[in-house]
């Protein structure tokens, strides 16, 4: 029986973020993950790389801790963002000279950073058992205890639930999770343009549901296009061809000609959050603790700032007290108020702009060129994007 401080469960972005995350901060703290797959160490690059959006704050956090190098090449920076409303005249451009920053936020490519995070793991002496899955869970008064497909038990004082939007971790805890489906769902890919991208970024609002441009390395865009599901499963099928003619008209040419387009994916749209964020001796972080409208890029940026909060409970907090009641309380107080923020904001801009009321459609037109006029007005949605709570 191996004993440990803190048990993560799942080796995923949020997980292998927050095992390290608190390896740097507490160094003498023993920490385990316990992931399911086995993780890609070896980078090999791929136009289909996936991506996501780290904000200003999420950067700013990451780099004091060197888990951030601006110079990485499957880091791409946010210098500006275009959001506009098809169909109609409102429109504004976010840039981070106005708000004094670097960049907004940079673009990174999951894999490459993943296997950056997993080699920082063994760097760090912290367990990793993978693959390996749980088949036992149990909370005992002063830890939790966890058996492994491989016949080994693991016990921690925390057990920090981080293993994805469909956790079965969260299933064994008996932890519901309340969800509203939105009517559309999410397309993926990874487009080229002819142009130079010059780290622009686009949130486009459509009559089907909104659609973003972010930019990635070598002249790329990821692209997340929402729209109704009958939809999406007929652009999902069709040939490069059509699917590029298509984009091109929902899109315009504000960021040149499409070129060329990767492997697509999809997904259901849903708004969920978890009935408790904490359980006895457990916490809950990222994607296992709510899913939010990929409108404004906040996914991961979220997350985060979940860790972000783990971790000054621990420092906080007594070490023989990781896990008691107070520390997950603790947590759940610090937490929920932003998660009930972004989780409004998000919904809220995504039945904002899906609604094809004319009055609906001045009032975003006359808001987005208030914008453009008048640069303070801009400052809760660059917060917003920047990832500043504030």
């Amino acid at each position: 029986m191996q004993h440990f401080d803190v048990l993560i469960v799942g080796g995923g972005m949020a997980g292998a973020t927050a095992a390290v995350t608190i390896k740097k901060q507490l160094p003498d703290s023993r920490i385990a993950v316990i992931e399911a797959f086995e993780p890609k160490t070896a980078h090999h690059p791929s136009f289909d790389d996936r991506s996501l959006a780290l904000a200003e704050q999420s950067v700013s956090y990451l780099r004091t801790l060197g888990l951030f190098d601006p110079h990485w090449d499957f880091a791409e920076p946010i210098t500006q963002v275009h959001v506009s409303d098809r169909g109609h005249f409102g429109k504004t451009t976010i840039t981070c000279e106005e708000f004094a920053v670097e960049a907004l936020g940079y673009v990174v490519e999951v894999n490459p950073y993943g296997a950056y995070l997993h080699q920082q793991l063994s760097k760090l002496d912290i367990a990793l058992y993978c693959p390996a899955k749980i088949t036992g869970l149990h909370q005992q008064q002063t830890q939790v205890d966890v058996e492994l497909d491989s016949g080994e038990t693991l016990t921690g004082k925390l057990l920090v639930v981080a293993d994805g939007a469909q956790s079965p971790t969260r299933s064994k805890l008996n932890i519901g999770f309340d969800s509203v489906a939105y009517e559309q769902g999410a397309l993926i890919a990874n487009v080229q343009i002819s142009d130079k991208h010059q780290g622009q970024a686009f949130e486009r609002f459509t009559e089907h549901g909104p659609m973003a441009l972010l930019p990635m390395s070598n002249n790329r865009y990821s692209l997340v296009w929402c729209m109704p599901q009958q939809e999406l499963d007929t652009l999902r099928e069709c040939d490069d061809a059509k699917f590029l003619a298509r984009l091109q008209s929902a899109f315009g040419y504000r960021a040149g000609m499409f070129e060329r387009v990767g492997r697509r994916t999809s997904y259901p749209l849903i708004l969920g959050r978890v009935e408790q964020l904490v359980h006895h001796r457990c916490v809950l972080i990222g994607n296992a603790a709510h899913a939010i409208h990929p409108i404004a890029g906040q996914g991961f940026n979220l997350g985060l700032r979940d860790i972000q909060a783990l971790v000054a409970q621990l420092q906080q907090t007594d070490r023989e007290q990781w896990g008691s009641h107070a520390f997950t309380q603790g947590y759940k107080t610090a937490r929920e108020s932003d998660i009930n923020r972004v989780m409004t904001l998000t919904d809220s801009l995504v039945r904002l702009f899906s609604n094809d009321s004319r009055m609906l459609a001045l009032g975003r037109s006359c808001g987005l060129l208030s914008m453009s006029l008048f640069s303070q007005l801009k400052a809760p949605l660059a917060r917003q994007l920047m990832g500043r709570t504030l």
